[in-house]
């Protein structure tokens, strides 16, 4: 009984290649059709356990309490350099800097302060990925170098590190955590 079934799918399956090869007006041989169809996107994963889904759980809700901000820096940032772009003199430049910074400050303060460890890491990762730029590099463009090494070397004794990049690659769970969550 298989071997007649296998037969049968067998023959089936030279009939339906057979029929998909099809000539052209133009002497010019079709010999594959392939059709596209679009589905829903489906997400494979390997089965984790209780620790990894509770560090799974635990980077969801860090992502959504640090990405309103880095959206929000990226904002400011696109704005506050358009306006520097006005200014001629360095005079107004350095004096406009100085009114955002502390716009800044008494704005948002008291939330950074609130921010975990993790969340100040993973915040600092989405202002790369948000703006193109790392934070060290901001911090050198608009406050200078000496600003920039002093805010890397305080950082350094909590574990973080202002340089740190958004790499698509390693962070892909954070990735995947903005697009699903519709952070973007």
């Amino acid at each position: 009984m298989s071997l007649e079934c296998t037969f049968i799918l067998f023959t089936g399956l030279l009939a339906i290649s057979a029929s998909a090869q099809s000539v052209v007006s133009d002497d010019t041989t079709v010999s594959d059709t392939i059709r596209i169809v679009e589905h829903e996107q489906v997400n494979i994963t390997t089965s984790m356990n209780k620790k990894q889904i509770a560090a799974y759980k635990r980077l969801k809700r860090n992502v959504r309490v640090a990405m309103p901000y880095a959206k929000l820096s990226s904002y400011k940032l696109k704005t506050m350099e358009d306006h520097l772009n006005t200014l001629k003199k360095r005079r107004a430049k350095k004096k406009y800097i100085k009114a955002c910074e502390k716009n800044i400050k008494e704005l948002f303060t008291d939330n950074l302060k609130n921010l975990t460890r993790d969340q100040g890491k993973i915040l600092m990762k989405l202002i790369h990925r948000e703006t193109g730029s790392t934070t060290w590099n901001i911090m050198k463009k608009y406050r200078g170098g000496m600003e920039a090494i002093l805010w890397q070397s305080f950082g350094a004794l909590y574990g973080h590190n202002l340089k740190v990049e958004f790499d698509p690659v390693i962070d892909y769970q954070i990735d995947a955590i903005v697009r699903q969550e519709a952070l973007d």
